[in-house]
């Protein structure tokens, strides 16, 4: 199996994470990821939280990699960053109203698989999304109302039996809890 690696390396300004999700984005695009696809939306926010941590907790320059399995639909897409700080990531449960904290949260519902692992003398935080895993998943339980499967199985959805709604469809990071 072949594996295209890019990687972009990012100043220790918060500026520079508008700059990483431009840079994915056009790389998204060149490996056959759609601009409006629903994965490149998910991935955007990925490197956007991950870049930012670094960015941010660390005050160092940072390496995003994007590294693609293989061409087509199937495939992970692998998103690595590493910085300079050998602190390891510590994920916060934010409150209502604070205003950080929840990146990790976030990787942790979007991404298929995370982690991280030393490198040098910082580390690398890494997040796995498969290309041909759905995004939502619409599960009818029977032929006026749609359910969605969660966590707990099939529950009825919002506004089940108005027909002039969309189906309610589960976020990938509600498909992946247990």
């Amino acid at each position: 199996m072949q594996v295209l690696q890019v990687q972009l390396e990012v100043g220790p300004d918060p500026a520079e994470v508008g700059r990483a999700r431009r840079w994915a984005r056009s790389r998204l695009i060149g490996s056959g990821i759609r601009d409006d696809e629903p994965l490149a939306e998910t991935l955007i926010l990925l490197i956007s939280e991950l870049v930012t941590n670094a960015v941010v907790h660390t005050g160092c320059p940072a390496v995003l990699r994007m590294l693609f399995g293989s061409t087509g639909a199937a495939g992970t897409v692998r998103v690595e960053v590493a910085d300079a700080s050998c602190r390891p990531p510590q994920q916060r449960h934010a409150a209502g109203e604070d205003t950080g904290g929840r990146g990790l949260e976030l990787v942790d519902g979007l991404a298929d698989r995370w982690g991280w692992q030393p490198e040098g003398a910082g580390k690398r935080i890494w997040c796995e999304v498969d290309r041909d895993a759905p995004l939502f998943q619409v599960v009818p339980v029977h032929p006026v109302t749609q359910g969605v499967r969660g966590p707990q199985g099939v529950r009825d959805a919002p506004g089940a039996g108005d027909t002039g709604r969309e189906p309610h469809r589960t976020p990938r990071a509600l498909r992946h809890r247990a």
